[in-house]
């Protein structure tokens, strides 16, 4: 390899390829040394920002939602000057005229490029592997396939048994499949644990009625018309499947350095400061080699990108390799494990099982030092077992009580559940996910972090996985006492202290009426806020100041800007509004032809009472709102934070059953809420009789015509977390339950924190909170039902005929080069 020589000068351009997890965290490095000695590029594969591939365990099984697992939103490109290109991939480097080639034909120099390419899943060579239904398991596509797979139930097959694999499993299991796991050891996660630890696993994750199969080879996945319908063993076994998961492993990507002429081995080969056979060129992460290992794991890829931007910060300080441990929570499972549990010679083991509570620790001993251990269901010691092994501190005064970890060993500081922790060296790892140190944390907190919430957006310790979260509590308990430490309602985000009601409220006392201002009066810790806080200002100050304030577009999420729903290819959907769900044959015969013409690939109906377009092209949309318009349509908000439907069933007019005119009704309250904006989607019905037809209990605002009148219910919830509604009151004619609705949505708009609905905030709030804000004074109904009605005045504009007649055209031109990035960048 050639030297490391030259110095990186300011102004330079830094090219990223790799979008991940290591090529990111190397830029937030190099910045946090110097961030103006930069103009960075970076190229994505994936059309999304950075997210955490560890949690995408978490998203299969449902536990967390993408946005839950992005490390890097839109905003934090922006606040950095940083142009990201996702969704067109980097497909060549040349290094005599320094340029990456994307695969759109786009051409970007650079005077520095990192190669942050990862792994690619190793898929075995089997006949079948290439059947639809074989997928891999290491981005957010991958979920996206095995959730689609999961919807129709059946039997899925797991092939590879380590960590990614049981992950897959263990969700695909919680999501209804049949699962079988395949792996060719005897062992399972034979890397990361011992056959007895590996023996405990197997049989925990049996007894949660999944099929495992050690020492099993496959032979070849059997398909049916194409698609996979089986996998056959070595043996003859042969097990239904509906859908294969590849996991077996992962190798370095290395293509495109191989292709560029760089010395590669099984990974990029680099140097202590992580510089490759060009002196020009960087790489970092999973697609490295050094010093002959390649890692897997995230700690030393932390480790590598500091070394990294060190360097490129003119401060090098070289990177000697890494002692790794891995302390995981698999299927809910505790485990742990550092250095070298093979029992070689001269080595002395100490195991301890506790058969009752599921708790098997082995530490491995040679010469009175911690050479290895592995911990099964209790991994509380794990951090202090690793700190030993790498200082390789004499153990020969604490031998006969090493087992029964540090409390223990250290004379009783069971007494102080805290004291642990304060033994620590600072050097000690806390955070495995994200790499933070003990005097990383305690640094944090001493800059002003004072609750868990802001250690988290501070130095991003327990900002993943959550298992090291007690960890950092103790921190914050030790560094501030346990009285220091703040709690309560969370901040509305990073950018500042106060809460989203304090921020709803002074924005009324102190009459803010641009973002600008309150983020200037508030004190927002950044300068133009992010991607969380600007929506929720942007809202606050809509509802606040009805016809004084211009709504912000750009603090707007995508769909609301585009005034349609993005889809997962790209494409939007558009749904016009049916005004109580009622409709024409001419709006019918509208609806067809636009469908065929603007090519939509899916015409569907709603639960809400309305026709869904799906397949629009972006630049495709004023065309199609222009011609559902000129049949008399407007937009049906089914992308917005707003008034949604407006659910109806036929009442007296047509119904045996009926009891009052319920579709007149809904027509009535539909065309009085449509246009407003709320803290989240809103939805209404009206129903008939008792019967319920129209479903009025799970919805938003529901309305139950009885013989006497009607009842009005409110903060139903149809969705994940279904709730019925709460009754509000009875009333006796249209106009009073019309009232009565403007005044609950006003209510709701002006007291709810933005992207809260209206079931979690009568929960919060409580229902006799409720009736005595409405109903404590006689005249509170009607006065908040004028002020909804009159933010309507300037809310009832139709988007639609606003952008089919020009405005904001630059929102729907086709940008062929740089389209995956403006998707991406609006979703964020």
């Amino acid at each position: 390899m050639k030297g490391t020589t030259g110095v990186l000068s300011r102004g330079r351009k830094l090219v990223v390829i790799g979008n991940g997890m290591a090529g990111c965290r190397a830029v937030e490095e190099i910045l946090s040394r110097d961030g103006t000695r930069f103009d960075v590029t970076i190229f994505g594969a994936e059309p999304r920002v950075n997210y955490n591939r560890i949690m995408l365990s978490p998203v299969l099984a449902g536990e967390k939602t993408f946005e839950e697992i992005v490390i890097n939103g839109q905003d934090w490109y922006d606040d950095n000057h940083i142009q990201l290109v996702s969704g067109d991939p980097v497909v060549g480097i040349d290094r005599q005229q320094k340029h990456v080639i994307t695969r759109s034909g786009r051409i970007e120099n650079y005077d520095t490029l990192l190669i942050a390419t990862g792994s690619d899943p190793f898929i075995i060579p089997v006949p079948g592997k290439d059947l639809d239904g074989v997928v891999t398991f290491r981005d957010l596509d991958d979920v996206d396939k095995m959730l689609t797979a999961a919807e129709k139930g059946g039997s899925a097959v797991v092939i590879g048994g380590g960590l990614l694999g049981l992950e897959a499993a263990h969700g695909l299991s919680l999501r209804g499949m049949d699962v079988t796991v395949v792996h060719l050891m005897p062992t399972l996660m034979e890397r990361q644990l011992d056959e007895a630890a590996g023996y405990l696993l197997k049989h925990e994750l049996e007894s949660r009625n999944q099929t495992i199969l050690t020492s099993a080879n496959t032979k070849e996945i059997v398909g049916k018309d194409g698609k996979v319908s089986a996998v056959l063993l070595e043996d003859g076994t042969v097990i239904p499947a509906d859908i294969v998961v590849m996991a077996a492993g992962i190798r370095p990507a290395t293509g495109l350095a191989k292709e560029a002429g760089l010395d590669v081995e099984r990974g990029i080969l680099v140097d202590d400061h992580m510089v490759t056979s060009d002196p020009d060129i960087l790489a970092v992460g999973e697609c490295v080699q050094h010093r002959g290992l390649c890692y897997g794991l995230v700690a030393p890829l932390w480790d590598m990108c500091r070394s990294l931007a060190d360097y490129a910060t003119d401060t090098p300080s070289g990177y000697g390799g890494s002692v790794t441990s891995t302390k995981l929570k698999v299927s809910g499972i505790d485990l742990f494990s550092a250095g070298d549990f093979t029992s070689g010679e001269d080595c002395e083991d100490i195991v301890m099982r506790d058969a009752s509570r599921g708790i098997y620790k082995r530490v491995v001993v040679k010469d009175n030092r911690i050479v290895g251990a592995v911990l099964y269901g209790d991994t509380a010691d794990g951090n202090w077992y690793f700190d030993l092994l790498k200082k390789e501190e004499d153990i020969s005064d604490i031998r006969e009580a090493l087992i029964f970890g540090q409390a223990f060993a250290s004379g009783g500081a069971s007494l102080d559940p805290n004291a642990a922790v304060a033994a620590l060296s600072d050097d000690a790892e806390i955070c495995g996910c994200n790499g933070v140190s003990k005097g990383q944390v305690v640094a944090c907190i001493s800059g002003g972090a004072h609750s868990l919430d802001t250690v988290r957006s501070g130095c991003k310790a327990s900002a993943s996985c959550g298992s090291c979260t007690g960890l950092v509590e103790s921190l914050l308990a030790l560094t501030l006492g346990e009285d220091a430490v703040e709690s309560g309602p969370k901040t509305m985000c990073k950018c500042t202290s106060f809460t989203h009601d304090d921020v709803r409220a002074r924005i009324v006392e102190k009459e803010l009426k641009e973002i600008p201002q309150v983020m200037q009066e508030l004190h927002w810790t950044t300068p133009d806020g992010c991607s969380s806080c600007r929506p929720a200002l942007n809202y606050y100050l809509l509802c606040a100041w009805p016809g004084e304030y211009v709504d912000d577009q750009k603090s707007r999420f995508v769909n609301e800007r585009l005034h349609a729903n993005i889809q997962k290819d790209g494409t939007y959907s558009v749904v016009p509004r049916m005004w109580g769900g009622v409709t024409t044959p001419g709006e019918l015969r509208a609806i067809a032809d636009a469908a065929d013409k603007y090519q939509a690939r899916l015409v569907k109906v709603t639960g809400g009472q309305r026709i869904d377009l799906f397949g629009i092209k972006k630049e495709d949309l004023p065309g199609i709102w222009a011609d559902l318009n000129a049949a008399g349509m407007v937009s049906g908000h089914a992308y917005g934070k707003s008034l949604r439907t407006v659910k109806t069933c036929v009442g007296s007019e047509w119904c045996r059953f009926g009891t009052q005119d319920s579709t007149g009704l809904g027509i009535k309250v539909e065309r009085m809420t449509w246009g407003s904006w709320m803290p989240h989607k809103f939805k209404i019905a009206v129903s008939g009789c008792p019967r319920n037809c129209a479903e009025a209990t799970i919805k938003d605002f529901g309305v139950v015509c009885v013989d006497s009148g009607y009842e009005l219910h409110v903060g139903g919830n149809g969705g994940i977390h279904v709730r019925a509604t709460d009754l509000l009151c009875k009333v006796e004619t249209e106009a009073e339950a019309m009232e009565h609705c403007a005044a609950f949505i006003q209510l709701y708009r002006e007291d709810a924190r933005y992207l809260e609905r209206t079931a979690p905030w009568i929960e919060r709030k409580g229902l006799d909170w409720l009736k005595e804000a409405l109903f404590s004074d006689p005249n509170t109904v009607k006065e908040l039902a004028r002020r909804f009605r009159y933010s309507q005045r300037f809310s009832q504009d139709d988007p639609w005929a606003q952008r089919a007649g020009g405005d904001r055209a630059d929102l729907h031109s086709h940008l062929a080069e740089v389209r995956p990035l403006q998707i991406v960048s609006e979703v964020a």
